[in-house]
């Protein structure tokens, strides 16, 4: 059991959102998420956030993504201090993930 968030690669997050069902939270702005995104991400800031915590399963993994993993490493801590066990920050955030991975446009 994880004490606090865990660092993953841009690969094991895939793994993670395909084998798992992983719960994938972007909290980059909200144009630049619609410029682009991981399938299925939901943005999360502080708008939307007490409303996110209440309504998703804490038991499913989350993956945090941000810019380049920088942000997402405290957002993630947050998480799991809210309740989310398996809180997951993603290094390389999407400058990474974008090399490897398609994305999708809203």
């Amino acid at each position: 059991m994880l004490s606090v968030f865990k660092r993953i690669s841009v690969d094991e997050a895939a793994t993670l959102i395909e084998e798992q069902q992983a719960l994938v939270v972007d909290i980059r702005d909200v144009n630049t998420f619609a410029n682009g995104h991981i399938n299925q991400a939901i943005r999360v800031d502080n708008d939307n956030l007490r409303q996110f915590l209440d309504s998703n399963d804490k038991s499913r993994p989350l993956v945090v993504c941000c810019y380049h993993g920088n942000s997402s490493q405290s957002a993630a801590q947050m998480f799991f201090e809210q309740g989310f066990t398996q809180s997951y920050s993603m290094d390389g955030g999407m400058c990474e993930w974008v090399i490897k991975h398609p994305v999708v446009s809203s």
